[in-house]
């Protein structure tokens, strides 16, 4: 049987979407630093990126746990998957734009969205056996 969806319909997600958007937007953290000589202490606004988990986080202050929709448990959420998909490019597409103008770190942006390059190092001999080590010193060179 399936239990009572307190986010009645796809809309209604996204709308809860669009608020957490406005309330991490409207809401940036506060850099504080002393500058010059006299140390003065300025305070600057720093924007916040979206997250999948503060949205989650949001939604269960808001409306309740939101992972049985997220991750479509027994199918039974499944009108919601493309609004779920919707969301989860949104806010990657907001960290991927805001990383390649350096406004969020692009290696944590690279990490958390499974960008980072891959380079493979070859650390062996190749498959050639290794017969013997000569050691050198200073005086066998």
């Amino acid at each position: 049987m399936a239990k009572h969806k307190y986010i009645e319909t796809p809309e209604k997600m996204w709308e809860l979407f669009e608020a957490y958007r406005k309330d991490v937007k409207d809401n940036p953290r506060i850099k504080v630093e002393y500058v010059g000589r006299n140390g003065e202490k300025v305070k600057t606004p720093i924007e916040r990126p979206l997250t999948i988990e503060g949205f989650k986080t949001f939604c269960a202050y808001k409306v309740g746990d939101i992972n049985r929709y997220w991750h479509n448990v027994e199918g039974e959420c499944d009108e919601y998957v493309s609004i779920i998909s919707r969301i989860r490019e949104e806010i990657r597409a907001e960290q991927i734009d805001g990383a390649m103008v350096n406004h969020y770190n692009s290696n944590l942006t690279a990490r958390l969205n499974g960008l980072t390059e891959k380079r493979e190092h070859d650390h062996t001999t190749k498959g050639e056996p290794i017969t013997g080590m000569r050691i050198i010193n200073g005086t066998d060179a």
